[in-house]
């Protein structure tokens, strides 16, 4: 935000020098970005008036003027401006003056015809970006013979502060003042807000269909408005000085007091208004031209002002251009309101504008300032425009109206934030000079914010306003104690780095992305699941939290195929939200893509390409990092993400725990993807779980295999057969193997041959066939009984 240093000593005048304000607003947190003079050096130049004008003799497009600067005599000077005319009031560079760019003005000839000067522009002085296409044209009132620097007090500075979104109460002359008033004691005194009588009892009805949203509207119509009447020239010179363009006396107004009180105003043609005011969410289908000439469509969580025709302005960002004030308007009705922050935020910029109003209210305006500053904008407006002002309709939910609450300071809590005490007759002055209605209790303060400080809501934010305005320099400095002694490391717990060191090793390659991803892609992938919705967007395709680390994976595989990069395997370690946000989960996770060949391009590297068994064989090598791979099994199951067929839930100790799988073809052909993928994501705490390694004496006695064949229906999983056999192999089962699966000529149709190796080893002698035989039996018996299975002869 921009303002002029003398705009701001008007309400508040420290005795300070413009760097000494710039530096204390600084240190308070109000950090200033830039300070300029309003206006580029010149001198030499007075108030004049033209006393006659003449066409120039030998051209057309010049004419000889006389004028009064003051001095007694009049001055002759040739000026080639269009709009000059006898009886202006007009800036005149006197001989010897020097204008920007050390311009200097002598005596010259023009076409045969002396000048004695320079009848000036606002571009030829600097007050003007753009070059005017006429002369600098002074009210009526202007006195002749001043120096024209001191007339418009062009020795000022404008200040550009950078804030915080928090301080939304500092984007006004007001709220900058109260700052500086509280910083330098100093009391804080603006022009009088007075209250206008309505003077006709025309009114606008207003209802408010949205409550959450806007909880307080307000509005007057204003009739026999002059548009056509000038911007007096100090208001004028307010606006530019605040990085504001002067547009008409109604639209300057709305600025003016936006920048004055922080309260965004709108003026709607009344004439264009049908039935009464509606602010409600905007309906299916609804369009709206708005003020800058674009069409929008707009969307249903899209808060509108409409009347009984439809909508006519999109709230606390821009008005609509059928109802917008223009040359012909003589009736106004003035809006002023209070919308929820949450309610612009992201609004504006989800249909890429960005508006001083949106600014504003997505930051927070304070709720009980739409009374007062439209009562200021109707005292303003009838001042120049004149017209006669109707009663304010207001409509409001106190429900929805932000209400104050108590906040508890603890002195033992600002001593400790603070490492120094303050005395409590100090901390409830700077409390109270801030706004606050304060009240000591025992060891600490009740404290209530006011209306224009919504920032403050706990403990820590009070901390904070003690600490900037007893001053951050004021503060004793302290080195941090800290703790040295070494932190145990648990054995039987994986660290991330150990889990991210290990696909490294297997060839892959981290992945980051953004924690939100597009709102369609996630749909695509996971149409079921609940997350956060973000309220302000970095883009709307970067609008809701991830539910899984799928959408960012396979967004990252997007983006390297488009790069030619046709082998691609990435991992990503990170949070995953499920829920709303009164009951949110955040769960760590490990996921994982590959596609593309199974190894890389070499003359004797093969070209086959990667399948669900290869990231199966990554995955598992992670799960028998910790030692305790006994823990995890997986089982066939179904995921919308994942191919049917080809997808296994992880179950860790029993619980889910994750998903692998090939990517399911109609996810793929939805998102346009024309190769192959295989992804896996396993919760991080499950991994990170193991076992604490222990040794075990190597045995010195023999080993003893069985190699069992068994048949089985071919949809029986191996898993099945593999436990079963566990059950039964009694406690010196050292080794169960899978060596082949089998299913053809010697196998009935529909079952398969599945072998498995058994080895068993005692610690302490040497086992004999007759035990073996016996486990044996036991796990061909409990196969056939449970699995229906037969021994292959």
């Amino acid at each position: 935000m921009k303002f002029s240093e003398q705009w701001l000593r008007d309400w508040v005048a420290p005795q300070l020098d413009t760097q000494a304000i710039a530096d204390q607003i600084t240190m308070a947190g109000l950090e200033v970005d830039g300070i300029e003079a309003v206006a580029s050096p010149f001198s030499g130049v007075v108030v004049a008036e033209v006393l006659t004008k003449a066409k120039h003799p030998d051209a057309d497009k010049l004419n000889v003027c006389t004028v009064n600067d003051g001095t007694g005599e009049p001055v002759q000077v040739v000026c080639g401006a269009p709009n000059v005319d006898v009886g202006q009031k007009i800036p005149f560079a006197q001989v010897g003056g020097v204008l920007p760019g050390d311009f200097k003005i002598k005596k010259a000839k023009l076409r045969g015809v002396e000048s004695r000067g320079m009848i000036c522009s606002a571009s030829e002085l600097g007050l003007a970006e753009e070059v005017s296409p006429g002369i600098f044209v002074l009210p009526a009132s202007a006195p002749v013979g001043v120096n024209f620097r001191e007339y418009m007090q062009l020795d000022d500075m404008t200040i550009e502060v950078d804030l915080t979104p928090n301080r939304g109460d500092c984007l006004s002359i007001k709220g900058l003042a109260r700052e500086v008033g509280v910083l330098n004691r100093l009391p804080v005194s603006g022009p009088e807000m007075a209250t206008v009588d309505a003077s006709i009892s025309d009114t606008f009805s207003v209802r408010i269909e949205a409550p959450e949203q806007c909880p307080r509207y307000l509005g007057r119509i204003i009739k026999d408005v002059d548009v056509s009447a000038e911007t007096p020239l100090w208001m004028v010179e307010r606006l530019r000085r605040s990085g504001v363009r002067s547009i008409d006396p109604v639209v300057d107004v709305t600025n003016y007091v936006m920048l004055e009180l922080g309260q965004p105003l709108h003026a709607f043609d009344r004439d264009n208004l049908h039935g009464g005011i509606t602010v409600r969410l905007a309906g299916k289908d609804e369009r709206l031209t708005l003020l800058d000439g674009q069409e929008v469509a707009l969307r249903s969580e899209t808060l509108v002002i409409a009347d009984d025709n439809g909508p006519l302005a999109m709230a606390g960002v821009m008005g609509g251009e059928n109802s917008g004030v223009n040359e012909k308007t003589d009736t106004i009705f003035l809006e002023s309101a209070y919308f929820t922050p949450l309610a612009i935020a992201g609004q504006a910029r989800s249909y890429g504008l960005h508006t001083d109003a949106s600014h504003r209210f997505e930051r927070g305006v304070d709720p009980a300032l739409a009374r007062v500053a439209i009562e200021r904008a109707t005292k303003l407006l009838m001042e120049i425009c004149g017209g006669q002002a109707g009663p304010v309709v207001e409509s409001s939910s106190s429900e929805y109206l932000p209400a104050p609450g108590n906040i508890v300071l603890r002195e033992a809590r600002l001593e400790s934030a603070l490492s120094k005490r303050l005395p409590a007759e100090d901390v409830t002055d700077i409390l109270q000079r801030l706004g606050l209605a304060v009240d000591k209790q025992g060891d600490g303060w009740s404290v209530t914010a006011p209306s224009w400080r919504f920032d403050l809501a706990i403990e820590e934010d009070l901390i904070e306003e003690i600490a900037r305005i007893h001053g951050y320099n004021n503060l004793p400095v302290r080195r941090p104690a800290a703790r040295l002694a070494l932190r145990p490391a648990n054995e039987a717990m994986l660290t991330q780095a150990q889990l991210r060191n290990q696909m490294v090793a297997r060839g892959f390659q981290e992945a980051i992305t953004y924690s939100f991803v597009a709102p369609d892609l996630q749909t695509a992938l996971l149409p079921d699941a609940v997350s956060p919705v973000l309220a302000n967007p970095i883009s709307s395709d970067l609008s809701v939290m991830r539910a899984s680390l799928f959408p960012g994976l396979v967004r990252a595989l997007e983006h390297n195929l488009n790069r030619q990069q046709t082998r691609v395997r990435l991992f990503e370690t990170g949070l995953v939200f499920n829920g709303h946000l009164d009951n949110l989960s955040q769960v760590p996770m490990m996921g994982a893509l590959v596609c593309g060949s199974r190894e890389p391009e070499g003359w004797s590297g093969a070209k086959a390409q990667v399948d669900f068994y290869d990231l199966k064989g990554d995955l598992e090598s992670l799960l028998a990092l910790g030692g305790a791979f006994d823990a995890w099994r997986f089982e066939p199951d179904e995921h919308p993400s994942l191919h049917p067929g080809q997808t296994a839930k992880l179950l860790h100790n029993g619980k889910p725990a994750g998903w692998i799988g090939a990517l399911h073809p109609q996810v793929r052909a939805k998102l346009g993807l024309k190769v192959d993928a295989v992804m896996f994501e396993v919760r991080l705490d499950a991994l990170s779980e193991g076992a604490i390694p222990a040794f075990e004496p190597l045995s010195r006695y023999p080993e003893v295999r069985r190699d069992l064949a068994f048949t089985v229906k071919a949809e029986t999983p191996v898993q099945a057969l593999l436990d079963c056999a566990k059950a039964q192999a009694g406690d010196y089962l050292k080794d169960i193997r899978l060596f082949d699966v089998y299913a053809g000529k010697g196998v009935a149709d529909g079952d398969k041959s599945i072998a498995l190796g058994l080895t068993w080893q005692h610690a302490s002698r040497t086992l004999n066939d007759d035990e073996i035989n016996l486990l044996v039996d036991s796990i061909i018996a409990q196969v056939r009984s449970e699995l229906g299975a037969e021994l292959r002869a």
